[in-house]
């Protein structure tokens, strides 16, 4: 239950001092409707809220009526053995109900919220109820044979005996008969540069078929840290890395030095090495290394699940490049939202960090001004290089005049081992567009006008291409403390080839509270509008802007669908 993420949903004020209690105890974030404060986080639409958290794989806490929860999860319902836990609990904390996931720590999770409101674990599940825990739930080893827990504990209720075997090896089981892998056993992994992950693959499971060992009890890889970035090893979860020295270490328990490996990488072992380092010292080598053509595999046993050596190796280091979006809640991407939580440090402009900074719970903020593009991605570089888990936070889209190419940059001139993977969001020219209708419903271009990294010279040519081409353009960085002369400049280039009425969009503060968005026209278009947070669009020789009932004026570029109506109409 401690490794998922906690929602703890309120509809208002009323239930926000129990959320804040059960918080306080274990954890978890308090999700609230928009404007109330004291959440960690805002939605527009509970049902939807709740519907996102859970099919996120968090731990959902609903301080409210069973039916919203129920209404919100019943289309999202498909496997019984996948489903996250799904709590109903009263405001008043009287009833505290399991809903789903009931073997997945939803009935743990009540009884932990029940103690803190004193009141009562309405838990239904049958060997819950009788036995006082679940057959087929252990915090420490996997059911082998979950299809014949309902049979097993059917058997039990009727008084019959049921037999429970704990074992790492492959067990056969019955239908009153359970079995159990612990999570004691790690595999040690060596591997030439470039070997097919299927080579390591049919390795495992080949070393795991002759020793009969049950591939459910493999809790932890483990490889020398010149491997962090090999695909054969990083095919697998819950790897840790070692240095040479760490791994030279376990001189004296290795089973098969070699010179030939300690003159190529510093210590006579890798696999059985890497093994016996992640089992610690009370632990032993079950299965000596074993050999393909280009990869060697070794297994070894802990003497108990929390003697694994987690902290003595580390993680492959890992960079998060996210987009937040504009700034508001509403447009934060879930899977950003999940990286965000994940990384264990934020890096990023002061600004994007404070737009965030609600959602920040044990992570480590590295705050950086405005220009410090280099020395933001350099540290995310470094602190992923040491084995952190690290978000570097962008506005608006990470790739789109963000820090995803620069890290790249960096990486392709500085090669490392580090994993980066870039989290797209959404961004200001779509917000922009969106706000006013459809501008970028026909082909687009983004043209940034700052001349800091790119002359001046070549932003003219592209805006003249652009004009040429009859896109809608979406201006970044129109104008700063220093640039004030640009965005007129590139009105000029565009005006031959935009006519008077062609709307142009103004918006600056995308998604935060001083947001505003307005239409003018070309003609009318005023450069002292802009400033430094601003976003300019102009739209095509075909984009229009009209007026609805409503009294506002909307915008958009068509694509050309009017044309085929009007043939249609015309054959008719």
């Amino acid at each position: 239950m401690s490794q998922r993420r906690i929602a703890i949903f309120v509809l208002g004020p009323s239930a926000l001092p129990l959320a804040q209690k059960i918080k306080a105890k274990i954890g978890g974030d308090i999700h609230g409707p928009h404007g109330l404060s004291g959440c960690d986080k805002a939605y527009e639409q509970a049902v939807q809220g709740i519907a996102n958290a859970w099919r996120n794989s968090h731990a959902v806490v609903g301080i409210c009526a069973t039916g919203i929860l129920i209404r919100a999860i019943g289309p999202l319902l498909e496997v019984k053995f996948r489903e996250p836990p799904l709590v109903a609990v009263a405001e008043d904390g009287s009833s505290v109900v399991p809903l789903v996931g009931g073997h997945h720590g939803a009935n743990d999770l009540a009884r932990q919220i029940s103690e803190i409101t004193h009141g009562h674990a309405a838990i239904t599940t049958a060997s819950d109820v009788v036995f006082g825990a679940a057959m087929d739930e252990s915090g420490s080893a996997l059911l082998a044979n979950p299809e014949d827990h309902k049979s097993a504990a059917a058997a039990r209720l009727r008084g019959e005996e049921v037999t429970q075997e704990v074992t790492i090896y492959r067990t056969a089981g019955g239908l009153k008969h359970l079995v159990y892998h612990p999570f004691t056993l790690a595999v040690g992994i060596g591997c030439e540069r470039g070997t097919d992950p299927a080579e390591v693959k049919h390795l495992l499971d080949e070393t795991l078929a002759a020793h009969n060992l049950a591939a459910q009890s493999v809790f932890q890889y483990a490889s020398i840290d010149l491997k962090e970035d090999e695909p054969a090893i990083t095919q697998f979860e819950n790897n840790f890395y070692f240095t040479a020295e760490q791994l030279k270490a376990e001189r004296q328990r290795i089973a098969s030095p070699s010179k030939i490996v300690e003159d190529e990488v510093g210590t006579p072992s890798v696999a059985e090495a890497a093994a016996l380092a992640l089992v610690g010292a009370n632990g032993k080598l079950l299965v000596p290394k074993t050999k393909s053509k280009r990869a060697t595999i070794a297994i070894a046993q802990v003497a108990h699940v929390d003697d694994f050596q987690r902290h003595a190796g580390r993680r492959q280091g890992h960079i998060a490049i996210v987009g937040i979006g504009p700034g508001s809640a509403g447009t934060l991407t879930p899977n950003v939202d999940f990286e965000l939580w994940l990384a264990t440090e934020w890096v990023g402009y002061s600004l994007y960090l404070d737009l965030v900074e609600n959602l920040r719970h044990a992570q480590t903020r590295h705050a950086y001004a405005l220009g410090d593009e280099e020395a933001r991605c350099r540290k995310a570089i470094a602190l992923a290089k040491m084995g952190k888990r690290v978000a570097l936070i962008c506005s608006g889209d990470a790739a789109i005049y963000a820090m995803a190419a620069l890290v790249y940059e960096l990486i392709d001139r500085e090669p490392c081992r580090i994993a980066v993977e870039v989290h797209p969001g959404i961004s200001a020219f779509q917000v922009a567009s969106a706000k006013v209708g459809a501008m970028i419903g026909h082909d687009f271009c983004c043209i940034s006008l700052s001349d800091l990294l790119t002359p001046w010279e070549v932003i003219e040519k592209r805006l003249k291409a652009a004009a040429e081409g009859d896109f809608v353009i979406a201006f970044y960085n129109p104008r700063s403390m220093k640039r004030h002369d640009q965005i007129g400049k590139a009105f000029a280039i565009l005006e031959p080839h935009r006519h008077a009425d062609t709307p142009v969009i103004i918006a600056s503060n995308l998604g935060r509270p001083a947001e505003n968005v307005h239409i003018r026209k070309f003609s009318d278009f005023n450069p002292a509008a802009v400033d430094m947070l601003t976003l300019v669009m102009v739209g095509s020789s075909q984009s229009k802007a009209f007026m609805r009932g409503d009294g506002k004026t909307y915008a958009y570029t068509p694509r050309g669908y009017a044309k085929n109506l009007d043939k249609k109409l015309d054959t008719q």
